[in-house]
């Protein structure tokens, strides 16, 4: 991240250095039409980088209620042995993906359950199921400090994701009038299909011929230079600890039937979700509160003392990863406000737009990699434009590719950020294959929709 951090941070100066060189102050009349103050491109910068590191700690903090909530239900979940059971029948997959992981580690729940929420479109849910997998695949990590096979191809399926129910954006085009708001289940169900496979084949072939430096020996001591008293607490705490957990029964995997038997249930979800999308969207997040409280009281768990447990455990995170959303976040608003992003949707527009990325498109194909609040932003103006609308092409396009690609690189910070992982190997390249193969899938999906 050192190289790619500071070569957003100097193309966004060397732009906008360029830009006030050559910048010329309207004059009274001018300003006046505009009945605002103009400001020179590095007063817009400066703006540009006070304003996203003011964002960065804003979102931080929202996002402590939904790590708290979260965690604490996973907590929940995990003593009352509903990880082990999920390791149980996914193993036959995961175990063919992970085979470096063992199929009882909790680390293997973590990650399942965090799939499971990007499958539903939960958005936020799934960042707390996916920072706790980080955490234990840390543990498994023989060199502190850079990512493991298993991080690496856990984060590119975690940016590609498989979508069957892209919640969020179902719920703006709805607000912004849609005739069809689950419209783009489909699309986005195909489109992330194709980053999610991409993204495993990319992770595979660069585990194999990448350099593998995590032989190197790891840097001792620096992951545990964070904020004083929050250095070790997941392994303090008595049920992060996987001593602690009960998997006593976790070697003794379902049979083969079952587990496949159980993919197919899964499977056969997707034409309910085309079907009644819309009509499912409300009842996910108030139901997975209530299935895994449920879970826990049947298994006989201490329910709000296992809640506040994992809670603490979100708290916590939430402040551990607040100097990495500075970092990414003032690099972005960097990149935006200089100017750089439009030299670069100019020129391309005119190669993209034949092949069905029109230029209103093309900025939220380049922004969501980079930002997920500014593709959102995009998304929302356009769909509300009457112009575009969220039922034309470039509409159904939009609304596409919010659901079906990641903001790579804030996944990639955060992720990395909470277990402190520096050398990052071969993940940016498996992340960034799997979000072009998510644009050119969401692409074929709905020109042939529309088409």
């Amino acid at each position: 991240m050192n190289g790619i951090f500071f070569a957003i941070v100097l193309i966004a100066f060397g732009v906008a250095g360029f830009r006030q060189i050559f910048w010329a102050p309207p004059t009274a009349t001018e300003a006046a039409a505009t009945s605002t103050s103009v400001l020179s491109p590095m007063e817009l910068l400066a703006k540009a980088m006070i304003d996203s590191a003011e964002a960065s700690v804003t979102l931080a903090i929202g996002l402590v209620g939904v790590m708290a909530l979260f965690l604490g239900l996973m907590k929940v979940a995990e003593k009352g042995g509903l990880l082990v059971i999920i390791a149980r029948l996914v193993r036959p997959l995961m175990q063919k993906l992970f085979p470096d992981v063992p199929p009882d580690h909790p680390a293997m729940g973590a990650m399942i359950l965090n799939m499971s929420a990007n499958a539903l479109g939960l958005g936020n849910a799934a960042t707390p199921f996916g920072i706790r997998a980080m955490q234990e695949l840390d543990k498994l990590n023989t060199a502190k400090g850079t990512a493991s096979n298993a991080m690496v191809l856990f984060l590119a399926i975690n940016t590609s994701s498989v979508t069957l129910l892209p919640t969020g954006v179902i719920a703006l085009r709805a607000a912004a009038g849609s005739q069809d708001p689950a419209g783009i289940v489909p699309t986005t169900l195909f489109a992330t299909i194709c980053s999610t496979t991409i993204a495993i084949i990319v992770a595979k072939l660069c585990q194999r011929y990448w350099f593998d430096d995590t032989k190197i020996s790891p840097d001792q001591g620096e992951p545990d230079q964070i904020v004083p008293g929050l250095e070790k607490f997941d392994s303090d705490s008595p049920a992060s600890s996987p001593k602690k957990l009960d998997t006593s029964d976790a070697d003794k995997p379902y049979a083969a039937w079952i587990s496949y038997n159980v993919l197919f249930g899964i499977v056969a979800l997707i034409p309910i979700t085309v079907l009644f999308g819309h009509q499912i969207a409300p009842w996910i997040i108030p139901g997975l509160m209530v299935s895994l409280l449920g879970f826990g009281v049947v298994r006989r768990v201490r329910v709000y003392e296992a809640f506040v447990e994992g809670a603490k455990e979100g708290f916590l995170v939430a402040l551990r990863i607040i100097p990495y959303l500075v970092a990414i976040l003032v690099a972005v608003g960097m990149f935006r406000s200089s100017g750089a992003m439009n030299l670069l949707i100019s020129p391309l527009s005119v190669f993209t737009t034949p092949v069905g990325m029109p230029a209103e498109a093309l900025p939220m194909a380049l922004l969501r990699p980079l930002s997920g609040s500014g593709a959102y932003g995009i998304l929302a103006s356009l769909i509300n434009d009457p112009a575009i609308g969220p039922d034309s092409y470039t509409g159904y396009l939009i609304s596409t590719l919010q659901g079906s690609t990641e903001t790579t690189f804030y996944v990639l910070a955060v992720y990395f950020g909470a277990v402190q992982v520096r050398r990052i190997r071969h993940a940016l390249i498996a992340g960034l294959s799997a979000d072009f193969a998510g644009i050119v899938g969401a692409v074929v999906a709905v020109s042939f929709l529309l088409s």
